[in-house]
């Protein structure tokens, strides 16, 4: 079962500014996952490996990486996956006849492999450290399908205590000098998904035009679906920082279990 969930940001200043809200935020969320004690967790991020029209699960049983492409600081990250949860999560969302793929890096063998980790996964598991999924959503995919997409890796966690972190950064359009330019739509955006957690309202999320999430050059919105695919309302969400330090939103909240 799933016995705790977090929204995570994967950002430079978190390892910058250690004294900033979100570096808070992210060292609060590490004490909340530890003391939950989950075997493994689940991390859906959007900067992963891409499969055209298909949610892509990493199969590898080591994932290593760092995030020197944004940031000098050492983020050195080695790991282990859980190849046996990544199966059970394949085969769940193939059988509510979603298009689901099971990917490894330089082995097919999943005990054989080790996945280059993505930004997006790596520093959410830098703070919060168990053998790790790693699953990428599609854009090309409906609101619906990563609800259901949610509640299927939700059910294949099993008897597991499983943590599930959506990684994601909101609006990458707050100011001119960002290398995406300004966007209006990126504040309106960032403050809509800081009500709707704070409310525990994100299948509000299903109504909405994912070309809204697009125009404000966001890259939470499907993550965001997933999660509430998975807890639906019965976690208690608290929202711990909100900040747009940079041309980006970053966001910390976590769930807990209501029973």
């Amino acid at each position: 079962m799933i016995v705790f969930a977090a929204i995570a940001p994967h950002g430079a200043p978190i390892f910058e500014d250690v004294g900033g809200a979100t570096r808070r935020g992210m060292e609060e969320l590490g004490r909340r996952f530890a003391a939950a004690r989950p075997e493994a967790v689940i991390v859906l991020t959007p900067h992963g490996v891409h499969v055209d029209g298909h949610f892509a699960v990493v199969r590898s049983a080591r994932l290593e990486g760092d995030a020197s492409q944004w940031t000098p600081i050492d983020t050195s990250y080695e790991g282990p996956g859980e190849p046996r949860l990544a199966d059970d999560c394949v085969r769940a969302l193939q059988a509510d006849g979603l298009p689901a793929l099971g990917i490894t890096f330089g082995a097919t063998a999943a005990g054989a492999s080790t996945m280059p980790l993505d930004w997006g996964a790596l520093i959410p598991l830098w703070f919060m450290r168990a053998p790790a999924v790693v699953v990428s959503p599609s854009r090309a995919l409906s609101n619906d399908q990563h609800v259901r997409a949610g509640a299927a890796l939700a059910r294949a966690t099993g008897e597991r205590r499983v943590a599930l972190i959506a990684s994601a950064d909101h609006g990458h359009g707050h100011s001119d000098d960002g290398p995406y330019g300004f966007a209006a739509e990126s504040a309106p955006y960032d403050a809509r998904i800081q009500e709707l957690v704070a409310g525990n309202d994100l299948g509000a999320l299903v109504e909405i035009d994912p070309r809204w999430a697009v125009d404000a050059l966001a890259d939470s919105f499907w993550q965001l679906l997933m999660l509430h695919g998975a807890i639906g309302t019965a976690f208690d969400p608290e929202l711990l920082s909100y900040e747009a330090p940079t041309y980006f939103g970053m966001l910390t909240a976590s769930y807990a279990r209501q029973d």
